[in-house]
């Protein structure tokens, strides 16, 4: 049995503690949050972080305000526990250096919660793209965006001292993470507009970025709060056709539906052919990212499995990104 601890029960901090609460091969010891909930469902609350981690705890979910993350995750590493962090890993890349050098004295599982690459479609696009059928890729160009709230500028998200930034980080790291899994490039090149364009908050609602790999893959972006509607879509072109995933399963569904499209390019016949190309479209209804992670993190802490997905470097690597598309901004 795992004995395991949750820190932060706001929205992802419950959807985890409702996901480990059905596993038979854990127990939720206790949670902590800045704010006492009105109902403990799972464990007792602990009225400081340190107080949870000195539990008796094997494991730490940490889904607390950015600004902490670093600093709880390194801290849980050093008291020996192994660490589920929600994303980002840290507001800078800077904050990441006592989490790498905790990691690496203490010998345990430390995963980022990048849950978009478990879902059914990435994971069918991924198998595609490594078997090589489709040959070299050739360019990205991905769109995601939220159709935004009422109270929108009242979100956490999109204050500063909690979050280090708005859309950019919130949201459009996923995207930015898929762009890295998909292509494997190092984007050396960025360009990018960092822009407040609507909401009345000190962070960015959309963010624009062009970025060229030494390879000289091209990769496009677009994370806005301003879409009006929920939007998801990845474009990838390659040598031998392309694969568009065009919606994202979510608790609302209001990304929905879930789609690979697949297209073979042909020119079988110049006059009537040409600009048509087969394609193939298949559905996913269901999403299980949230337990497939999950699933991921307890069998490595059994000895059973290894993080593959939201590693250390995963997690540095496309924080990198985020934080030079802010320095890159021409705004």
């Amino acid at each position: 049995m795992i004995r395991v601890g949750i820190a932060g029960v706001g929205k992802i901090g419950q959807l985890r503690e409702g996901i480990l609460s059905k596993r038979d091969d854990v127990e939720i010891v206790g949670i902590y949050d800045v704010v006492k909930p009105k109902m403990i469902k799972n464990g007792v609350f602990f009225e400081s972080y340190d107080d949870l981690l000195n539990s008796d705890l094997d494991a730490v979910f940490i889904c607390a305000y950015n600004t902490v993350l670093a600093d709880y995750t390194a801290k849980a590493l050093n008291k020996g526990l192994h660490v589920f962090c929600e994303k980002p890993p840290a507001m800078k890349i800077e904050e990441l250096g006592i989490v790498s050098k905790a990691l690496k004295s203490s010998g345990k599982v430390l995963k980022y919660g990048f849950n978009h690459r478990y879902h059914y479609s990435v994971m069918e696009a991924k198998k595609i793209i490594d078997s090589g059928k489709m040959g070299k890729i050739l360019w990205l160009r991905g769109v995601y965006g939220k159709a935004g709230s009422i109270d929108y500028d009242k979100n956490w998200r999109n204050f500063q001292k909690y979050s280090g930034g708005g859309i950019l980080i919130d949201q459009g790291i996923h995207m930015l993470d898929l762009i890295r899994y998909f292509s494997g490039e190092k984007f050396s090149k960025i360009n990018s507009y960092i822009t407040t364009a609507y909401w009345d908050i000190k962070v960015e609602d959309n963010a624009f970025v062009l970025m060229q790999s030494d390879n000289k893959v091209i990769a496009s972006m677009h994370s806005s709060a301003t879409q009006w509607k929920h939007k998801f879509l990845l474009e990838m072109c390659f040598e031998e056709g392309y694969l568009n995933l065009d919606g994202i399963l979510s608790g609302t569904r209001s990304y929905a539906p879930e789609k690979l499209i697949i297209g073979r390019r042909e020119f079988e016949d110049v006059t009537f052919a040409m600009g048509k190309p087969k394609e193939s479209i298949v559905y996913f209804e269901n999403d299980h990212s949230w337990n497939l992670e999950v699933d991921e993190f307890i069998d490595a802490i059994n000895g059973v499995g290894v993080i593959k997905e939201g590693t250390f470097q995963d997690a540095y690597e496309t924080l990198s990104l985020v934080q030079r598309v802010y320095e890159n901004s021409e705004i």
